[in-house]
């Protein structure tokens, strides 16, 4: 899911379009990515995590040949929407729902391992794309990446044959009963609905330096290949801070998580418009991984907190839905901005203040726990 954001400066060249119009591609892909969520979250409700990974292996297969056979940026787009984005979608959200019924003490850390997943592929894959892109080309790069998910992804699938555990059926009975009724204060709705406009926020901000970090390196002079570097070690630094935050959730509770996490996040993006040489950029890049990495599997947390587990994979699924959408709107809304002020300082800005937006809705249902009192639903 990351080589178009490594991939946008060629493809961009290559088309002739603008960065705005280049960046599709991404967008395209977190909402294919959504839609997978919430569609292979269902399905893993229902039959376990071994379907739901089956379908996303064929469609990563299909959905980087086809990018590399489009010869329109919409047809290059589409491959991306409707495959490679849904195809992504399979090892994350439904395996995130499917992981969290494996543990009860530490289901923060064990969620945060297996969301690391995604952030350790943008620590490998920028930097090995970039090289292959450099010497082979985009096209013959991309058939390569769709020849390796069929052949390592594959055999993987055997790992997955056990079922989770069936959930105690008093528990189960009890929790649902009590999901059904008024968990924070709030109808389930309410809650749910609030947890996707958090999602949407939180990542409009999250996307602005994961899209556009390697585009913006090119801008300032300092290459495509340094943009690649940072965004590895970007994501790196995520794998360290999802680990540290699930940790962290465990112990005082995904809502707590949120809130930190989103306002350490916000303090890294405003450091990005002081600052803008090399070597700052590289320590700025490494700050904000470590400081938003915990952000999306807090949501997780905070769903197995406050709703059935019965409903895990499908309300994950529309939240990390969610959060998937603000990736896209973010990456597409930033291209924007860049193409009508001609820089990305306005763009940075945005993402503050869409931050800001993620933290008060955090922060206030953070009070509204504290007045509930206990929780409506415990940990399972």
């Amino acid at each position: 899911m990351w080589t178009s954001v490594v991939a946008l400066p060629v493809v961009q060249a290559e088309f002739g379009v603008a960065r705005a119009d280049a960046s599709l591609a991404y967008t395209m892909t977190m909402f294919g990515f959504g839609a997978g969520t919430i569609v292979l979250g269902r399905m893993t409700d229902r039959f376990g995590i071994i379907p739901p990974v089956l379908v996303g292996i064929l469609c990563l297969v299909l959905g980087y040949s086809a990018a590399a056979s489009a010869h329109t940026l919409w047809l290059y787009s589409v491959a991306h929407g409707l495959l490679v984005g849904f195809g992504s979608s399979a090892t994350f959200s439904p395996m995130l729902a499917d992981m969290s019924h494996w543990f009860a003490r530490r289901r923060g850390m064990a969620v945060a391992i297996i969301a690391s997943g995604n952030y350790l592929a943008g620590t490998l894959w920028p930097p090995v794309v970039q090289h292959f892109i450099e010497t082979s080309g985009w096209r013959p790069t991309f058939f390569g990446i769709a020849s390796f998910c069929a052949v390592t992804m594959l055999p993987l699938v055997l790992a997955f044959r056990r079922r989770a555990p069936e959930q105690d059926a008093a528990v189960a009975s009890t929790n649902d009963a009590a999901a059904r009724s008024r968990p924070l204060g709030m109808t389930p709705a309410a809650l749910q609905n609030l947890l996707v406009v958090a999602g949407v926020c939180c990542c409009v901000a999250m996307s602005m330096p994961q899209v556009h970090l390697v585009a913006y390196c090119g801008d300032l002079g300092y290459g495509a290949a340094r943009g690649a570097q940072m965004l590895s070690l970007l994501l790196g630094c995520g794998i360290v801070s999802r680990l540290v935050f699930g940790w962290i959730s465990d112990r005082i509770g995904g809502l707590r998580t949120l809130l930190i996490g989103s306002g350490m996040q916000c303090f890294a993006l405003l450091l990005f418009l002081p600052f803008n040489g090399l070597s700052s950029l590289f320590v700025i890049s490494a700050l904000f991984g470590l400081f938003q990495g915990g952000i999306v599997p807090s949501y997780a947390m905070i769903i197995r907190e406050y709703f059935s587990p019965r409903e895990a994979g499908a309300r994950i699924g529309v939240v990390l839905t969610a959060t998937m959408m603000g990736m896209a709107l973010g990456g597409w809304m930033s291209g924007v901005i860049f193409d009508l002020t001609g820089s990305y300082r306005m763009a940075f800005l945005n993402g503050v203040a869409w931050n800001l937006v993620n933290m008060a809705i955090a922060l206030a249902l953070l009070v509204r726990s504290k007045r509930a009192g206990p929780k409506a639903i415990a940990a399972a």
